[in-house]
């Protein structure tokens, strides 16, 4: 199975979601290379509050690279570019967090999230993203409620870290 791309989604959907977190959306064309991309193209880049993707993106890098920027400290948002650092809670947190995200974007959701992490390589204790979302993420849930970005019946609550 392939991942989903966001040429397969409604691409405003995607804006207006990471509108609330003051992330801007970049389109960058076929041909070009991805700005602030860790991993390379099709991966997304990020280099500050500019999220950059292209129709060959996996949606599940989108949402991955833009809960980094959710997820991190002021200090690090303001010298963001392509490496977001952090450290194991944080990134347990922007796992869970993408995945919450996941279900305000039609035809991707949770269900379609956990196949797209496992397919792409995401690697968890229990062999599954399902399985470590369900059985094993308190301490991911506890870190987001503590950074007031989720909260205690995990809806989103549209903040970053503070």
């Amino acid at each position: 199975m392939t991942v989903l791309t966001c040429a397969d989604i409604n691409f405003s959907q995607l804006q207006k979601l990471l509108d609330n977190y003051g992330i801007i959306v970049h389109k960058v064309d076929a041909n070009n290379k991805i700005p602030g991309s860790w991993f390379g193209d099709p991966e997304a880049g990020i280099i500050k509050n500019n999220l950059y993707v292209r129709n060959d993106t996996p949606v599940h890098s989108a949402l991955h690279e833009s809960c980094h920027y959710v997820c991190m400290d002021e200090i690090r948002r303001k010298n963001l570019h392509t490496n977001v650092g952090g450290d194991y809670d944080e990134e347990n947190a922007v796992c869970y967090l993408s995945i919450l995200l996941s279900d305000f974007i039609d035809g991707f959701g949770r269900e379609r999230m956990f196949v797209d992490m496992d397919e792409w390589g995401y690697t968890f204790r229990l062999g599954s993203s399902r399985r470590w979302f369900e059985e094993d993420a308190e301490d991911a849930v506890e870190w987001l409620i503590n950074y007031k970005i989720i909260d205690n019946d995990q809806s989103v609550l549209g903040n970053i870290r503070q």
